[in-house]
Parts: structure tokens; sequence; C-alpha cells
């Protein structure tokens, strides 16, 4: 008699076929009530196989030549049903992204992060995906986006966003 597959075994399936560009292997791996939540996506979660779907294929078209490293160990819980995978991308902005239609920019990309898998009966239920944005924002665009104290980027960043405090209190 075998034994259920650990999140742990289900992610390293799940990462073989987005490794392979296999879509079709990859979202076989996915509950069909799969969510998927991540900083990158416009409105976070992705809901269902198609969604998901979707916003892969996006992530894929944009940077053809996207890597994921994963970094081990992975960890699993205890009873199997849910894995954390810290993970290095990298990647080369080529194609729009969509849906957006952010403007490539040619440049290359690389993060760090966390992944969550949920596991059900096999497949993935949830993956909640974590990492800083502004990181792959500012190595894309090749200009530092977080302002430095005392400097004049500062200086209207604060200012801008004391006036965004005062609207958000004023409609309390």
């Amino acid at each position: 008699m075998s034994s259920p597959a650990t999140a742990a075994d289900v992610a390293h399936r799940l990462l073989a076929a987005w490794d392979a560009r296999n879509l079709d292997a990859f979202v076989a791996l996915l509950a069909d009530d799969v969510e998927w939540y991540d900083p990158a996506m416009p409105e976070p979660p992705a809901r269902g196989r198609a969604a998901v779907r979707a916003f892969s294929e996006n992530v894929l078209d944009a940077f053809p030549d996207f890597k994921y490293e994963i970094q081990p160990p992975i960890c699993t819980a205890a009873d199997g049903t849910r894995c954390a995978i810290l993970w290095r991308i990298t990647g080369t902005n080529l194609h729009p992204l969509q849906p957006l239609g952010y403007a490539p920019t040619g440049r290359r990309v690389s993060l760090e992060g966390v992944d969550v898998l949920d596991v059900r009966n096999g497949l993935i239920t949830r993956i909640l995906t974590a990492f800083d944005p502004v990181v792959g924002a500012e190595q894309l665009l090749n200009r530092p986006l977080r302002p430095i104290p005392g400097t004049w980027r500062a200086k209207v960043a604060v200012t801008a966003q004391r006036a965004l405090a005062w609207l958000a209190r004023m409609r309390d």
C-alpha cells in the first residue's frame, strides 16, 4: 500500500511541470477550487484552475526565461498537508505583462520569496506567494522606488501620504 502524497511531493511535481512549461500538467495538480494569492496579481487571489493558468501563462509570456529555484529545505507540516518553499526566481522581461499591459523593459529580475502550499487529496488547494514586489520593480525600472529620508523624493512621498491619510480620516 502506498502512502498518500505529501505537500512536498506534490510541490516537486508542480515545479517540475512549471520548469518544463507544461501548464496542462501544472494545472492538473491543482484542485478545482484552488486559490493563488500573489502580490504580482492585479486582483489576488486567482480562483480556480482557469484563473491560475491564465496568470501562469501571462508570467511565462512576459518572462520567457523565467526560472524557479528551490532554496532547500522544503519545510513540511507534520501531517503532510502544507509546505513552505523558499525560492529564488529570475527572468528577463521581454514581453508585456498582462493583464495590465506593463511594457517590457528587457531587464533581468532576480527575487527571493516563499510559497506556502496547502494540499488536500493530492491536489493543491491554496498557494500563498510572498515577496517584496518593490525589489522587482526597482530592478525592472533600473531605479530606486523607495525614497531615502531627507531627499526631495522623501518629502514628496510624505506629503502625499499625509494628504491621503487626511482623506481617509475624513471618510470615516
